[in-house]
């Protein structure tokens, strides 16, 4: 019985460390969704997120949600590299023939939408997850096939205080 107790052991500790090593995946990639570099304003990637959280020798809380983990990350990224929790403002002009159906698909990844113009086309102007632009910029292209337009107004800076992850 005791190598059966044994083997149970090491297959638990190999489980605990294959979902340690997933949720400091899930972290690094939340952090690469809602943040940007300052500078440059552009995304980071979740492989560089991961590397910068290996440097600074980030440990897995496992009885702490990957969200509320995901918010410590960013304080202790900022004392070492530059990084920001950031929206990006986008504006998009679709045809007005797929626009309704279009904005459907589009809502899940919309943080806010700001203003909304419905003539001939349809104009949306929104808040973003950094993150999301690929997904939407493919969806807008494929979609429209080509009609639609998607340009990025501004990044706006989301203070740590001003709002909780969703």
């Amino acid at each position: 019985s005791q190598i059966l107790s044994k083997g149970e052991l090491q297959v638990s500790d190999k489980e605990r460390h294959t979902q340690l090593e997933q949720m400091f995946r899930d972290i690094a990639t939340i952090v690469a969704d809602k943040c940007v570099n300052p500078e440059t304003k552009r995304p980071y990637t979740v492989i560089l997120i991961e590397r910068a959280m290996k440097d600074i020798h980030y440990s897995v809380k496992p009885n702490k949600s990957t969200k509320q983990q995901a918010l410590e990350v960013i304080r202790q990224l900022k004392e070492t590299m530059q990084i920001e929790r950031a929206h990006m403002r986008l504006r998009f002009i679709l045809p007005a023939k797929e626009g309704k159906k279009l904005k459907e698909k589009l809502k899940p990844l919309i943080k806010v939408i700001e203003s909304e113009d419905f003539q001939e086309q349809l104009e949306i102007v929104c808040l973003i997850d950094p993150g999301c632009f690929r997904e939407i910029d493919e969806l807008i292209r494929s979609e429209t096939k080509g009609k639609g337009s998607l340009e990025v107004l501004s990044l706006k800076d989301v203070e740590e205080g001003d709002e909780k992850l969703q």
